[in-house]
């Protein structure tokens, strides 16, 4: 039976701006970090966070997320690597989410120290809000090189392939596949609007609140769409993914059923709670100095990621 509807798909894995090429998943990948960690570092700024803070953490949490998100797709990708060099080739596609969330997380304990209790939970939210964005984009990505590719469907929002490189398959010319990259980005463009439309009603909003509907959102979501993956490798059924997204569902649960959170926020609102809270050296989170120390933060910290992001790019 064929498709009643379909997406037209071509595969751009390389983006051609006069005598420059670009590889598309690495400029994805970029924009996507640089404009999550500036919505995050926004969010956070409002709610007393320094912008050099969120930048600073940002920076460190990418870094370190990548190398996660790496390190999980090749473990679970080790068919689709051909020599030693494959293993660092993130230009070409292939991070996983749940690796580079675990991997970020570990990274962000020290800095999480240095807050209160009300600042932790305002920059979990922010982190919600800068993940939501930055996975979005980097859907994006995937979705130009051929990533994240499912067997033939009739549903509508299948995609007909019609040509170009893929880094999985082989496909068929004219064949409507699922592409759960695209469905990935339909549901966190879907989530980074409701989490913005919340964020507004910050005041009515208990902290944490972004974070939990985060983590069960895109838990339940991915959890569901890595069904519909051909080349991904299972155990029992499952991908890694999905076995990681399990304690995802329950962090998100705990988080959005947790009374702490709730008695933090009264305390804050009381005026009783804490301030800043000093690091191992005795010194608190630096407090913003004006508009030049946010562009100076945004220009040591978010671009120098997007710069090497783009570097990897163009190799």
């Amino acid at each position: 039976m064929e498709a009643l509807a379909s997406i037209p798909y071509e595969t751009f894995p390389e983006i051609e701006i006069g005598p420059l090429t670009l590889r598309t998943f690495g400029v994805m990948v970029a924009v996507g970090m640089l404009l999550g960690i500036f919505a995050a570092a926004l969010y956070a700024e409002k709610r007393g966070i320094p912008r050099d803070f969120v930048y600073g953490l940002g920076m460190r949490v990418v870094l370190w997320g990548i190398i996660g998100a790496r390190l999980a797709w090749v473990v679970t990708h080790t068919d689709q690597i051909d020599g030693f060099l494959d293993i660092f080739a993130v230009w070409e596609g292939g991070l996983t989410f749940t690796g580079g969330f675990i991997a970020g997380a570990l990274v962000a304990v020290p800095s999480f120290r240095r807050l209160s209790s009300i600042e932790r939970w305002f920059m979990v939210d922010a982190i919600a809000i800068g993940l939501t964005i930055g996975q979005m984009i980097g859907r994006i990505g995937c979705y130009a090189v051929g990533e994240h590719l499912g067997g033939p469907t009739t549903f509508f929002l299948g995609s007909k392939y019609l040509g170009g490189a893929t880094r999985e398959g082989p496909l068929k010319i004219d064949q409507v596949i699922h592409n759960t990259s695209l469905y990935e980005f339909l549901h966190l463009a879907v989530l980074a609007v409701v989490l913005l439309i919340l964020s507004r009603e910050s005041r009515k909003l208990t902290p944490g609140t972004l974070m939990g509907i985060f983590c069960v959102w895109y838990g339940f979501a991915r959890f569901g769409t890595d069904f519909l993956r051909t080349y991904d490798e299972t155990l029992w059924g499952l991908t890694a993914a999905q076995f990681l997204c399990i304690p995802l569902l329950g962090i998100g649960i705990w988080i959005l059923a947790s009374g702490s959170r709730r008695r933090t926020a009264l305390r804050f609102d009381a005026g009783a709670e804490e301030g800043p809270q000093p690091d191992s050296t005795g010194s608190a989170p630096d407090a913003e100095t004006g508009p030049g120390q946010s562009f100076k933060s945004l220009g040591g910290y978010a671009i120098a990621t997007g710069i090497a992001l783009t570097v990897a790019a163009l190799v």
